[in-house]
């Protein structure tokens, strides 16, 4: 089902709707800064399978966390000092950022290593749903794994026909995240996307 949605000042009824979805379990696909993702509580482990299932990705592959704000974001990573200034320079925006889990973390979301993807776009949609929700997304992009996700949500609609629900609030983009991991000494870029990684490259 597509509901439409304000981009820049998302309905809060639209946002209730949605949230409700994911608190029964569901998986919706909403816009964000870079690509539509495709979503589901943390805290439900076989909303968190299904999603697996849906992009045919393996149990070791990773999935972002979408959080409201760098604090919340704290529950669940580790942030020395070094990983805060960095990502606060940098989010909310088009990265993920590879972390250490806290305890705080579900162990399905981080084996075999206790890292965690965290995001934070700069896109009220996405923002309104985890603070409606009280707790992170976990977050993935709205294509199968391997392929290129399309930028339009009704075709997102028909290739994923177990959504409860696609957040349309028009053409989405095509270039994904850049996803940066900080857990080591030294930052590795693990995907140039839509975010410039300039400052993590020598």
């Amino acid at each position: 089902m597509i509901l439409e949605i304000n981009p820049d000042h998302p309905e809060p009824r639209k946002i209730r709707r949605a949230v409700d979805a994911l608190e029964a379990g569901e998986i919706i696909a909403y816009p964000t800064d870079t690509v539509y993702g495709l979503g589901c509580d943390l805290f439900n482990k076989k909303a968190v399978e299904r999603l697996y299932q849906l992009k045919g990705m393996q149990r070791d592959q990773k999935l972002a966390f979408v959080c409201a704000d760098i604090s919340d974001a704290a529950k669940y990573a580790v942030m020395h000092d070094q990983v805060f200034r960095t990502i606060k320079r940098h989010l909310p925006g088009p990265y993920v950022f590879i972390l250490e889990a806290t305890r705080e973390v579900p162990k399905i979301v981080h084996l075999p290593r206790k890292t965690i993807g965290v995001r934070i776009p700069n896109h009220a949609v996405p923002l309104a749903l985890v603070r409606e929700l009280g707790r992170p997304i976990i977050s993935s992009s709205a294509a199968r794994h391997g392929a290129e996700g399309s930028p339009d949500p009704h075709e997102i609609d028909i290739e994923f026909p177990g959504l409860a629900l696609v957040l349309d609030a028009g053409p989405g983009g095509t270039a994904p995240t850049s996803v940066v991991d900080l857990t080591g000494s030294v930052p590795v870029v693990v995907r140039e996307g839509a975010g410039d990684v300039s400052a993590f490259v020598d």
